[in-house]
């Protein structure tokens, strides 16, 4: 499965630790991760307007960017979100060729799926995963 997490569970996986870093966890072994170097920014910039980043935090992300298939976000031809920053995260669904996107953002979690994208929660997710 090919799977696209958004910002906001990776910011809480990294900067709270918790059930979005247990989601991440479970789906390493079974999962590609898709990641574009415009959500690796958001996420860099994010961690460093709230928390001081330190050595550990940035050794954790360059091994979570290791894990990572990195793909170009495709252009959306038309905007899809109500937020129209959202957009990015469904772009590199796209290119990366995504089963699934996670995320806790009520805006994209609307919208269920994104062509042939499930849009799940994080909790979802993790019981799609449990289902197998």
């Amino acid at each position: 499965m090919r799977v696209v997490f958004d910002t906001n569970v990776l910011y809480s996986a990294f900067a709270a630790k918790g059930f979005c870093e247990e989601v991440l966890d479970e789906a390493a072994g079974d999962c590609v991760t898709i990641w574009s170097n415009p959500l690796k920014q958001e996420l860099e910039l994010l961690l460093a307007r709230r928390h001081k980043i330190g050595p550990a935090t940035k050794a954790a992300l360059a091994a979570y960017a290791d894990l990572c298939e990195f793909v170009e976000p495709l252009p959306l031809p038309a905007r899809v979100c109500r937020d129209k920053d959202d957009d990015i995260v469904l772009a590199t669904a796209v290119a990366g060729k995504a089963n699934v996107i996670v995320t806790g953002d009520d805006d994209l979690l609307a919208l269920k799926k994104f062509r042939d994208i499930r849009i799940l929660s994080p909790r979802q997710f993790l019981e799609f995963l449990d289902r197998g």
